[in-house]
């Protein structure tokens, strides 16, 4: 029965089908219970420091069941989406409903959508991995795969890494500089791909281009079948979306930096390179997300054997608390820059 906890990963688009289907101010439960409840029950629910042992990660590793915990996310979150589309098209409602749904969406977008499609997106199966990038499209982040895949890992804790943010910048800063620094990096890495192959701009294998036709092909089907307002409804909420995710990269790596060796080469990523959290009600909303160390140790570690390291800087809450505490800058600041290392601070 432990292995069917991640479930409650469910709740989230659950709540949010609710909203949708009473509206009024229901429209305002999810990020209620995702921003409220959930920091709530993390600060009842004790930190979970076990990590498993040999035998139980060769288990787990064997049962599907957590694979397909993944994979019912996609028609979880299309559905929704649609769903989501056929109410606000389908009847009059007031301005709060609207962004009280589109909000709703976007939460799931970011959690059920993103961080699922990050999770596939480092798999070695094909086919897990174009589930991935199905998953990111309503969020249109599709290039996130690119740009994580092949930066982010290399340059983690760095200040070349668009997704890292430094000692003292709000999150309000870094959505700006991470969203415009990785969409100018994953052109960057798709120009050297394209160069490694001696291919062109236009060839079939540009991703960065069926990307933006992909995207633009979704967002042009949804205005075609819903109208104007479809098409409003489904760019905010990827807006929300990758806002959400954004958030996360905020906190996962929030001052952290890898020093400079005495060649000039940065020192390899290390346990002490993101911020981790054994808040248990996080983890298993997350899909271990919240630990992160382990999962840049080795990014093709599944998430249901992910281990927690002593040497890694733990977050004094979870990550759905921190979300909230990043949105208050000097409350955040005063609660996170004492656990940052010193060296690296002065790095």
């Amino acid at each position: 029965m432990k292995d069917l906890k991640y479930l409650a990963a469910f709740s989230i688009p659950i709540v949010a089908f609710i909203g949708l289907y009473f509206k009024g101010t229901m429209v305002f439960l999810t990020p209620i219970y995702a921003f409220v409840i959930i920091p709530f029950l993390e600060l009842i629910f004790p930190v979970d420091t076990y990590n498993l042992t040999t035998e139980e990660v060769d288990s787990k590793l064997k049962r599907k069941i957590f694979d397909w915990l993944l994979y019912f996310n996609l028609p979880i979150v299309y559905g929704l989406v649609i769903y989501g589309l056929v109410e606000i098209t389908s009847a009059p409602f007031e301005t709060y409903e609207l962004v009280g749904m589109i909000v709703s969406v976007g939460i799931v977008l970011g959690v059920n959508g993103i961080n699922v499609g990050h999770e596939l997106g480092h798999r070695q199966n094909t086919k897990e991995r174009f589930l991935g990038k199905a998953l990111l499209l309503p969020s249109m982040y599709m290039h996130f795969y690119i740009e994580h895949n092949h930066g982010h890992h290399l340059h983690a804790a760095t200040p070349e890494d668009p997704a890292t943010a430094r000692y003292n910048q709000s999150v309000y800063s870094f959505w700006f500089t991470s969203i415009t620094r990785q969409y100018i990096s994953a052109w960057r890495i798709q120009q050297k791909l394209l160069k490694n192959q001696s291919l062109s701009f236009l060839s079939i294998k540009n991703d960065m281009l069926w990307y933006h036709v992909i995207q633009l092909g979704y967002l042009g089907v949804i205005f075609w079948v819903f109208g104007p307002i479809g098409l409003l409804f489904a760019g905010a909420s990827a807006i929300v979306g990758f806002l959400l995710l954004e958030t996360v990269n905020y906190i996962e790596h929030y001052g952290l930096l890898r020093l400079k060796k005495s060649s000039g080469r940065y020192e390899r990523v290390k346990e002490m390179h993101s911020w981790n959290s054994n808040h248990v009600i996080g983890r298993i909303v997350l899909y271990e997300l919240t630990r992160h160390s382990d999962h840049h140790y080795k990014s093709s570690k599944k998430y249901q054997v992910l281990d927690c390291h002593d040497e890694s800087p733990q977050m004094p809450y979870g990550y759905p608390t921190s979300m909230v505490l990043a949105m208050l800058p000097p409350l955040w600041f005063s609660i996170m820059n004492k656990r940052v290392p010193r060296e690296m601070i002065s790095a």
